[in-house]
């Protein structure tokens, strides 16, 4: 488990495959995720997600993300894992709308990209979000991601974001100096 301010992740389990089913049939997670709509019973979805959860990829990571009371609200995964060149793309989807702008997403995501350049040796993490997705786009900037290009695939057109684990280690030390220099201030204040 990894705990952030707002969320857990967590590894993905059986339990979880009826909202992912829910959530991947849904027209619009469809639509946002550049994902085709999934058409499948969920009696065969459930055959396919056994399989997926019992043989892992060591080139992919995909965790559950729950609030803090341990509601399943949305799948998160780094994958396309390359240890030559240090790098992973990142996916995210927060299926439950009644998590959306909430800050869920921008928590899980810093979490993940927290977690990641802790435990791996990984220098940079991308990923691709619509051009048409504005909310995406601003979530990810806030997590610390940059644009760097454009792409058409499959009919979409993606905005291509990164973030390098030097850029990330920079906003650490800057993070812990303002926590320092707040608790400074208010140690001040009791005397």
């Amino acid at each position: 488990m990894i705990i952030g301010s707002k969320v857990i992740l967590r590894d993905k389990k059986l339990a979880d495959a009826l909202n992912d089913h829910t959530w991947r049939s849904d027209p619009e997670l469809a639509q946002l995720d550049a994902a085709p709509l999934l058409t499948t019973t969920f009696a065969q979805y459930l055959s396919d997600y056994t399989s997926q959860l019992r043989y892992l990829l060591s080139t992919r990571h995909q965790f559950a993300i729950d609030t803090l009371e341990g509601k399943h609200i949305g799948n998160c995964v780094y994958y396309g894992i390359n240890e030559t060149k240090g790098e992973a793309e990142l996916g995210i989807m927060i299926g439950d709308r009644g998590c959306w702008d909430k800050g869920y997403g921008t928590d899980a995501v810093t979490t993940l990209v927290s977690y990641i350049f802790h435990q791996t040796n990984l220098k940079r993490i991308y990923l691709k979000t619509l051009d048409s997705n504005s909310r995406a786009q601003k979530c990810f900037q806030k997590c610390g991601f940059t644009p760097y290009g454009h792409l058409v695939k499959d009919g979409f057109s993606f905005v291509l974001m990164e973030t390098h684990r030097k850029q990330w280690e920079k906003e650490q030390t800057k993070t812990q100096g303002r926590l320092l220099n707040e608790m400074k201030g208010s140690r001040q204040h009791l005397f």
